[in-house]
């Protein structure tokens, strides 16, 4: 499964921006599917994720009521809805496959990754 995520860029604290991420084959309808971000100087931290079927989807603590995740199965793509950014959002956001139909919150319940797309938000 190869992953690419799009739709990053510069946006001003309070704006929004909706990440895509696009699989490269079907098998990822059948798994559930995660974003996490990474900042400069900072490990790879968890965001959002959500099951097989969209059914369940969590988030981390700091953009629950922010963000919102969503897939669409026969277009084999997850999205990112992510609402009233601020400067602490600036990352470079990465979306990954998870090992199972579930979703998980930590790395190593991802076995596919994407190439990560940067998001910048200004004060």
């Amino acid at each position: 499964v190869q992953l690419q995520a799009f739709w990053g860029g510069l946006v001003q604290a309070g704006g929004s921006l909706r990440l895509s991420c696009a699989a490269s084959k079907r098998t990822s309808s059948n798994n559930g599917m995660g974003w996490f971000r990474q900042a400069p100087g900072n490990e790879r931290e968890f965001v959002a994720s959500i099951s097989w079927n969209g059914r369940n989807t969590y988030y981390a603590d700091n953009v629950q009521g922010r963000f919102t995740i969503s897939r669409d199965n026969a277009k084999s793509t997850a999205y990112l809805q992510m609402d009233s950014l601020k400067p602490e959002d600036t990352a470079v956001y990465y979306c990954a496959v998870s090992r199972s139909s579930h979703s998980g919150r930590g790395l190593t319940d991802y076995n596919y990754w994407g190439q990560g797309t940067l998001v910048t938000v200004s004060s």
